[in-house]
């Protein structure tokens, strides 16, 4: 890989580490101390999550919508924003002020997000792509391992304001690879591919299964950890079960890269959100510290690579315009991810169990699943054959 790559690779990882792993996941570890410490209750954590999927939706609303000239002020800003409301989370001690900082942090995750996505996807190679989604894979890590050292005793505000300086050094090294690097790496957005309507067809059940992704999936995402300390014995089972999260995360999007190749986009995705199903709900199947591992293990190890599918997928269809369609991805992902968590704390607070919720999420994935060959059919085909 020649040097320019590999500092753009670099750049691209340690984005996905502070934007996402960090600026945007870290609530799931640190939420349990929360939680224990009667800040909110379930349905609090709900409302706070969807705050930060709320920001994440408009953020990536508004890139799809507008073309941003000035690309990498805006980057430099998602990085600072990012950093700002992660340091902030543990300065501020009232649900409001929680609130809104999340919901900026979101603004900022989407604009690091698709900005940062669309540099690397046209910069590298689809397996290098893959080494760069991963970097959300070693974020999850980094705050799993970095909560109980930051926070022993369970005090939450250490672990946010801890992990805001480790974001701070992340994000200078993440601004300086990809800095001026815009230029040359994005593509021109005033040639999209054409408009057939196999074209459209194939884009209309991306986004409607990536929806229904967004709306199961993120149930798991913020409840997760919550839940491994109802059903294990465990010391530091929370943040030990978001470490493997990251770590299979990490593994696995080279892996469904090159399954692709093979299998082809579509099936790849529907075999991969049919995996993550079956991972939402093994914990609430097999209640104890085996089946939290094993959920754990297939959801880190699909959620990532299932986002970089998707994204991978729609640019084949749009190669030049490439940062509208992965903002409109994104904003329909968003959509889905501020419901889910809605509906799930309101069930969890209402029953006191994380079962239904859990449940539905692991039923909604599985018809994001089914969608994708039943709605794409062969138009997949046709597109293929059209570009070879």
């Amino acid at each position: 890989m020649e040097s320019r790559s590999t500092v753009v690779l670099f750049g691209g990882i340690a984005s996905m580490i502070v934007a996402m792993g960090i600026g945007r996941f870290a609530f799931t570890p640190i939420l349990p101390m929360m939680i224990d410490h009667d800040l909110f209750t379930a349905t609090g954590a709900g409302y706070i999550a969807s705050s930060n999927y709320l920001g994440y939706l408009i953020g990536a609303l508004v890139l799809a919508v507008f073309q941003v000239k000035r690309q990498s002020l805006l980057l430099f800003a998602g990085f600072i924003f990012s950093i700002a409301t992660t340091w902030g989370m543990g300065q501020f001690h009232s649900l409001n002020a929680w609130l809104l900082l999340r919901f900026v942090s979101g603004l900022a995750s989407a604009a690091v997000f698709v900005i940062s996505s669309s540099i690397v996807m046209n910069r590298l190679s689809e397996t290098q792509v893959g080494i760069f989604y991963g970097g959300v894979g070693a974020g999850l890590l980094l705050t799993g391992i970095s909560v109980p050292l930051l926070a022993p005793n369970g005090d939450w505000i250490h672990a946010w304001k801890g992990l805001g300086w480790i974001s701070l050094l992340i994000g200078v090294a993440a601004c300086y690879a990809l800095r001026s690097r815009q230029k040359v790496t994005i593509a021109s957005n005033s040639q999209p591919a054409p408009n057939s309507s196999n074209i459209r067809r194939i884009l209309i059940w991306l986004v409607v299964a990536y929806g229904l992704e967004g709306l199961g999936y993120i149930v798991t995402g913020t409840y997760l950890v919550a839940f491994a300390k109802t059903v294990s014995n465990i010391p530091n089972i929370s943040t030990l079960s978001w470490s493997i999260a990251g770590i299979a995360a990490m593994a696995s999007c080279v892996g469904w890269s090159l399954l692709a190749l093979r299998w082809g986009k579509k099936w790849t995705l529907t075999f991969a959100m049919l995996l993550q199903s079956i991972g939402i709900a093994i914990p609430v199947v097999i209640p104890s510290s085996t089946g939290v591992i094993l959920g754990t293990i297939l959801f880190g190890g699909t959620f990532m690579g299932i986002t970089m599918l998707f994204v991978a997928y729609a640019k084949d269809l749009y190669p030049h315009n490439n940062k509208s369609i992965i903002g409109l991805l994104t904003t329909f992902f968003g959509l889905g991810q501020i419901i889910g968590p809605l509906i799930a704390g309101v069930m969890i607070s209402g029953n006191g169990s994380y079962l239904s919720a859990l449940i539905g999420a692991a039923f909604i994935v599985l018809l994001g699943a089914i969608s994708l060959p039943l709605g794409i059919g062969r138009a997949d085909r046709s597109i293929s054959k059209l570009r070879a």
